[in-house]
């Protein structure tokens, strides 16, 4: 289970303070998939990456029974001057892992050949998700963290994308943000709505979907 305890979260710019979460307590379960909506500006990426731990909130705790995964995709946590072979043995040490089976892994799925050894600086965005993503399949987490996941290179290694990540998924949970509502039905069977610093818990992706589908005309 992923525990919300009174997490106050905000930003502050010296004409406007952005609240994200208002003192917010909530249970993501586990056994179950979230469907994370909100319109535009609403925190939703931000959400997740206090989640995950990526970020601190202001105020209160979250509180993790279970491994948390990064959010997908998410590579601004690669250090720039860092080749993407040091990036990927660096996180496997930091969560525990074999590092020679989690590098093989990275390098084979992700296809970059020498540029594993080239500064991620370097890096296309296109190299860089295929970096983030591949070590994201390498090491296993009980809950993964989807946010928006876009499309990452020819058709063939979309297929192998699309593989490992319904590998990975039949025995994990998820909390999925996505601005189409087909992907939040197919993959969560709970919803939850990030409006005005407030999270709006649903049993139902349905009534998640419907009130963001009013927020959102």
């Amino acid at each position: 289970m992923i525990r919300l305890d009174g997490v106050f979260k905000f930003y502050r710019t010296d004409r406007h303070t952005k609240i994200v979460l208002d003192h917010v307590t909530a249970d993501f379960q586990s056994g179950r998939s979230y469907g994370l909506l909100g319109v535009n500006g609403a925190g939703k990426s931000t959400t997740l990456r206090l989640i995950s731990g990526v970020e601190l909130p202001n105020s209160g705790r979250i509180r993790r029974t279970v491994r948390v995964s990064w959010p997908l995709g998410f590579a601004n946590g690669f250090h720039p001057l860092m080749s993407g072979r040091e990036n990927v043995k660096f996180v496997a040490r930091a969560y525990g892992e074999d590092v020679r089976k989690v590098l093989l892994f990275v390098e084979d799925f992700s296809e970059l050949g020498d540029y594993i050894d080239a500064p991620v600086r370097t890096y296309s965005s296109g190299m860089m998700a295929r970096l983030a993503f591949g070590l994201s399949m390498a090491i296993e987490f009980e809950c993964y963290l989807i946010d928006e996941i876009t499309a990452v290179g020819d058709a063939r290694f979309q297929a192998r994308c699309a593989a490992a990540f319904e590998k990975r998924r039949a025995n994990s949970d998820l909390i999925v943000v996505s601005h189409s509502m087909q992907t939040i039905r197919d993959y969560c069977d709970k919803g939850a709505v990030l409006v005005d610093g407030q999270l709006i818990m649903f049993d139902s992706v349905d009534r998640a979907v419907e009130l963001y589908n009013r927020l959102n005309r």
